[in-house]
């Protein structure tokens, strides 16, 4: 996937500027694909290059005038040409799964420290997650568009639950007072954290 095809998917929604193309990235596909807000105006650019966006300048009264931009029939086009495409599974590339193939020659605290701050992140995406459920979606999915945006969202869900008790796990697994090597054998890890 592109930067440009998720502009897209924004763009079905209705028609934004840069500014709210930025936010929504922010609150909703930002959560799956990340961009920052000069590739956001960047990618907007060559979209409109290719005709796959139109924008239509809106006059303001003490302030600059901004750009609203909508698909096109042929940004639609691109979409749907994009969309039928099979997608490809995610593959890992997480260096603290590295370093725990060498947990024997690296450092504990910082592993601990480096575990307690990515519990943390999770948390706090899992409680983002939440309230757009809450906020967004009281009544489940109303229609098919939504029923997308609810299953991705589902997924986010249940993907941050699951790295949050692995970092519990790890965080119980490695904790200073487990022994020999500052390790508790997994196998005496239990699910609610007893040993």
């Amino acid at each position: 996937m592109a930067l440009g095809d998720a502009i897209l998917v924004c763009l079905t929604e209705r028609p934004m500027t840069g500014y709210e193309l930025a936010k929504t990235f922010d609150s909703s596909i930002g959560f799956f694909w990340k961009a920052d807000h000069q590739q956001i105006y960047r990618e907007l650019t060559r979209l409109r290059e290719r005709g796959h966006v139109q924008a239509r300048e809106v006059v303001q009264s003490g302030k600059p005038n901004k750009l609203v931009y909508t698909l096109t029939p042929e940004g639609r086009a691109a979409l749907r040409h994009w969309a039928a495409r099979p997608s490809s599974p995610p593959s890992i590339k997480d260096d603290m799964l590295v370093r725990l193939c060498a947990l024997d020659a690296v450092d504990m605290e910082p592993m601990r420290a480096d575990l307690m701050a990515r519990l943390e992140h999770h948390r706090d995406r899992l409680s983002r997650y939440e309230r757009v459920l809450k906020k967004r979606f009281p009544n489940g999915a109303e229609s098919l568009d939504d029923t997308g945006k609810l299953l991705a969202l589902h997924l986010g869900l249940r993907h941050e639950r699951a790295v949050v008790e692995w970092c519990e796990e790890a965080l119980q697994t490695l904790q200073p007072t487990a022994g020999a090597g500052n390790v508790t054998p997994i196998g005496e890890v239990q699910r609610d954290g007893k040993q």
